[in-house]
């Protein structure tokens, strides 16, 4: 049994070190933080060819397979060898977000000056803390300029605070399902998530060991973040009204359940919660989640998301979402490529009418590949 808290490291990951005492924007300091991160590809002499994928908020740094870890990464089929992100072309960094509990210090990561987890100890975590630490690992690899930064959901929120707070830190930028700020319907599920979390008894103000682990808050919380992630018409065209040949106890409610599961939309999105609840430490899943509430560029320019937006300077930005996101609408995506615009970008806008929702990047690669292989093609 996997003892709580704890941090789920891929083989192939590796560290770098954070400046101590790092600064956290909403107050305290780290010391003797670290980023975990993978790479994959070869930085060319003149180190011209760096990319930095930046993630959602569960995935690890493990994008892609490697001869360190051979395992199909979560977006194995984007990068790697003659894919959309060419690794025979681009020095890939994938780095795993300040606050997790893959590898970075986080919530579950020991604090050095008790011995303990910190728990809820942990500063006040914000989207500009994840892209500032992901900004040390850039400059701890040598890299001057990143050829593009790439930004995924939670990432696309944290790759827009990289570029505003270090200018200059990339030529390009990709945007995909992404936003300049959080809108009020996705901050609402993200808070009943939280809640959920919380109002376990089990979760005990963030005191939680293997055996008392919230379990259902976790349950809960995760199926709430998948029925958001897809679209109601794939909902309907994947399951239908599909039932079980029996219905099944929900867990923690004992076999004489009087409302089980009945359908085969609610035996996925349970099996996917159970795949999901011991391999994500409870506190840095709230921690992440408030951060993404929290982000807002228009705090930068009085207000304007826009102008805010504006403040960025790159050379070229390609913003992608899907018309049928509804966590990260895609107004959100043509809201951040006007913006950039408005910076003196040359921007492009692609709205893709995948029935996948905000997961489409995730799944939907006939539509998202192409269009991420030709905005990196131009670049060079």
């Amino acid at each position: 049994m996997v003892a709580f808290p704890h941090e789920f490291i891929p083989p192939g990951t590796q560290f770098h070190t954070l400046p101590s005492p790092f600064p956290m924007k909403r107050g305290g300091v780290l010391h003797g933080a670290r980023v975990a991160y993978e790479t994959w590809g070869t930085l060319a002499p003149g180190k011209d060819n760096a990319l930095l994928i930046l993630t959602g908020l569960s995935p690890d740094a493990h994008a892609a397979s490697s001869a360190a870890d051979p395992t199909p990464g979560w977006w194995e089929n984007m990068v790697g060898p003659g894919k959309p992100i060419d690794t025979d072309r681009w020095f890939v960094v994938c780095v795993n977000s300040l606050g997790s509990c893959k590898g970075s210090t986080g919530p579950a990561s020991v604090d050095p000056s008790t011995g303990q987890p910190y728990r809820l100890a942990f500063p006040e975590l914000s989207v500009e803390d994840i892209g500032d630490a992901a900004a040390e690992v850039v400059r701890g690899l040598g890299i001057g300029q990143l050829a593009c930064v790439v930004g995924n959901s939670m990432g696309g929120m944290v790759a827009l605070a990289l570029l505003l707070r270090h200018p200059g830190i990339a030529r390009a930028h990709i945007n995909i399902s992404g936003s300049a700020r959080a809108l009020p319907f996705s901050i609402a599920v993200r808070s009943l998530q939280r809640e959920a979390i919380r109002l376990d008894p089990n979760w005990n103000n963030g005191e939680y060991d293997d055996a008392t682990y919230p379990e259902s808050g976790m349950r809960i919380a995760r199926k709430l973040g998948v029925i958001t992630y897809r679209s109601a018409l794939e909902w309907d065209g994947r399951f239908g009204r599909v039932r079980l040949d029996e219905a099944i106890p929900v867990a923690g409610a004992g076999e004489e359940d009087p409302f089980g599961l009945e359908f085969q939309v609610e035996s996925y999105l349970e099996g996917h919660a159970r795949r999901f609840v011991r391999r994500y430490d409870p506190n840095c899943y709230l921690y992440l989640s408030r951060s993404m509430d929290w982000f807002d560029l228009a705090e930068y320019a009085g207000g304007d998301v826009l102008a805010g937006l504006a403040k960025i300077k790159v050379e070229r930005a390609l913003a992608i979402g899907a018309s049928t996101d509804i966590l990260f609408p895609v107004q959100q995506q043509q809201e951040v490529a006007e913006g950039l615009g408005r910076g003196g970008a040359q921007t492009q806008f692609l709205g893709m009418d995948s029935p996948q929702g905000h997961d489409a990047f995730l799944v939907d690669f006939d539509r998202f590949g192409p269009a991420v292989r030709g905005f990196l093609d131009g670049l060079m």
